[in-house]
């Protein structure tokens, strides 16, 4: 058999909006949801609205037993609405906050509810900018996955921070909002000079204390959401691999690894570079590139995408955990999901990024076997993709809905547009001004998507995203000869009823095996029971649902041939098997109802049967003949239809 794409069927017109109103319906209750929702999200979601934060500045000193913090935090604002005598900031009330200063005076302030409430010394009115400076010190609580966590590895002292989602007020006074992005950030940090302190973007300077400790200074020259601000501290070891992306341009890539883990990793610390040059071919170049990329290994089960330096736990080391937080630094570093609602935008585009890298490294049958892996996670997703519960942690890293589920939508939008649109949309969606080194929501992805591909994606967005559950497809269909090669399908798709949406509308694909090759068939399938009729070459013997496995669906049922529909023409089938012993099925079909009769005839025409003498409805019908009483021979079967007469001969061989 050979591969021939024959036919490709897009029904653009016609059927293309023959529910519209229907479809209408279900996008109106689908966005009076999702408005709704939106409205409830506005009360819940923390952080000050009418503050604009422009940098944060943390100077920290930690000491390991005592596990205490003593530190202050510069934070720069704007005033983001008319004027303001009053804002404040996110931080647990098991912190201790000593006092407030703007521009050297204390202010009034009270700590409750885990708000710092600054009362300002004057009015400030829109885009004016105030720079408080907040000193506390505490011991920080452990909420989410361990906001802060004081350990041991190898009996040596592990300090880490994991902040994501609400862990940032946990140890350090912020807007605890990840749309709110910082222009730029500074990290101080000063610890015994036996530990290593490691955080987000360059190291400007090391500095001995004289006192047994030493302060390292990190900056971050790129805006950085509030809960990507990170530390590790502990007694690493370096090793340092680098990204070479230009003739004479180089990024180092800073792996701060515990040193009895280094040799079981190196490995995999230098295929880092590797994957870096795989997702600025296909992202954009590595977004921090002024910067630098890197690991650090801490104290907790999995990993996390810290901007310009991943944390990873001593048994998260992989492939494909080091593809995905890497991917992470275009997708949830770079561009940040505004609200939490929304992190499919950083989860399944990190998980699905996996099976990009794997495709690059690997090929086509490597990337295949991810995303079925996906789809198997995938199908298990409840509710909608855009989290509603986001008070809830575990509902916001849903592994089914926010990371398999999302990967998957972004394969399914892959085969919508196909491979060069669609990394052309990454890509796009990469550089856009309105998005990069920011936030996005859905609808900024969807209208950058839209703009590349050219047309409308409403539909996939508002039932994949905002709609439940998947599609559970059942197939009927029926071919008649035509002329020639030429063979006439109808073919009936219909879909059971869901929640939200009713139905889901997809393009579908349906691979036809003929006596010619393979031909593949594109439908734009969009009514919940919808009709198909086209022309194909060569005679199909099977078909095949969606070949390319681009769909999120349950098990397809696909009725045998002829069983769908009523044949265009009579026709007399050749019996089966044949030769025969003792007896044999012979099939025929009838466009509409008739009186039938089948009889059979040995070599000198006698009449040895009647198998069928009735009338009979339009369809395939099928009859069998027990030829145990005769003997071996050549024998005649003829049906008499109406006007239709045919005969054909079979072999009865004992």
């Amino acid at each position: 058999m050979f591969l021939r794409l024959l036919v490709t069927v897009v029904l653009l017109t016609g059927f293309l909006f023959a529910q519209e109103n229907q479809r209408d319906k279900i996008i109106k209750s689908e966005q009076e949801r999702y408005s709704r929702t939106i409205e409830l999200s506005k009360i819940q979601y923390p952080g000050d609205s009418k503050i604009d934060v422009t940098y944060y500045g943390l100077d920290l000193t930690i000491t390991y037993q005592p596990n205490y913090i003593i530190g202050s935090v510069i934070v720069n604002v704007l005033v983001d609405t008319s004027s303001i005598s009053t804002l404040f900031l996110d931080l647990k009330d098991n912190m201790i906050v000593d006092s407030v200063l703007l521009d050297g005076s204390q202010l009034l302030f009270t700590h409750s509810n885990n708000e710092i409430n600054i009362t300002l010394n004057r009015t400030y009115n829109e885009n004016e900018l105030v720079s408080l400076v907040i000193y506390y010190q505490g011991l920080p609580s452990q909420t989410g996955f361990g906001s802060f966590k004081f350990g041991t590895h190898n009996s040596n002292p592990i300090i880490s921070s994991l902040s994501e989602p609400y862990g940032t007020p946990d140890w350090w006074p912020c807007k605890d909002t990840p749309a709110d992005k910082a222009d730029s950030a500074d990290i101080w940090i000063t610890v015994s000079t036996d530990l290593i302190p490691i955080s987000n973007g360059t190291l400007q300077s090391k500095l001995i204390n004289g006192n047994g400790t030493h302060t390292y200074h990190w900056k971050n020259h790129y805006p950085i959401s509030q809960y990507l601000i990170s530390l590790a501290i502990t007694n690493y070891h370096q090793y340092n691999t680098y990204f070479h992306y230009g003739v004479s341009d180089s990024m180092i890539i800073t792996h701060y690894v515990y040193p009895e883990s280094f040799n079981g990793i190196k490995n995999l610390l230098d295929e880092t570079d590797d994957m870096i040059e795989v997702f600025s071919d296909k992202y954009g170049l590595y977004p921090f590139i002024t910067e630098r990329y890197g690991h650090a290994e801490f104290n907790w089960g999995g990993a996390m995408e810290h901007q310009t330096c991943t944390s990873m736990g001593s048994n998260a080391w992989g492939r494909n955990i080091i593809a995905h937080e890497l991917a992470h630094q275009w997708y949830g570093d770079m561009i940040t999901c505004a609200d939490w609602h929304h992190i499919w935008l950083n989860e399944g585009f990190a998980t699905y990024s996996e099976a990009v890298y794997l495709e690059a490294r690997n090929g086509k049958a490597a990337y295949d076997s991810k995303i079925q892996s996906e789809m198997n996670d995938a199908i298990w997703a409840e509710g909608t993709i855009w989290v509603e519960d986001i008070t809830d942690v575990w509902e916001i890293f849903d592994g089914d809905r926010s990371y398999a589920k999302g990967a998957v939508v972004l394969h399914m939008l892959r085969g919508i547009v196909g491979d060069s649109t669609f990394f052309d949309i990454m890509r796009t969606y990469s550089a856009d001004p309105s998005v990069s080194y920011g936030a996005a929501t859905t609808e900024d992805f969807q209208a950058i998507a839209e703009s590349v591909y050219g047309s409308s994606l409403d539909y996939f967005f508002l039932e994949w995203i905002y709609g439940e559950n998947e599609p559970e497809y059942t197939l009927g269909w029926n071919k008649s000869h035509v002329s020639g090669e030429t063979y006439h399908i109808t073919l009936n798709i219909t879909q059971n009823v869901n929640s939200i949406p009713s139905f889901f509308t997809m393009p579908v694909q349906i691979k036809f095996n003929t006596t010619l090759g393979d031909t593949t068939v594109t439908l734009f399938n969009n009514q919940q029971v919808q009709n198909f009729q086209f022309d194909i070459n060569g005679d199909p013997q099977s078909i095949v649902f969606d070949p390319g496995n681009w769909i999120l669906k349950n098990p397809t049922i696909v009725t045998e041939v002829d069983d769908a529909a009523i044949p265009r023409e009579y026709s007399l089938e050749q019996n089966y098997p044949n030769p025969f012993n003792p007896s044999t099925k012979i099939n025929f079909k009838l466009p509409q109802k008739e009186f039938v009769t089948v009889k059979v005839f040995n070599i000198l025409g006698k009449e040895v049967a009647i198998l069928i003498n009735e009338q009979k409805e339009a369809g395939k019908h099928e009859v069998d003949f027990d030829a145990s009483g005769l003997n071996s021979g050549v024998y005649f079967y003829r049906i008499d239809a109406g006007t239709f007469v045919e005969t054909k001969k079979m072999i009865l061989m004992k």
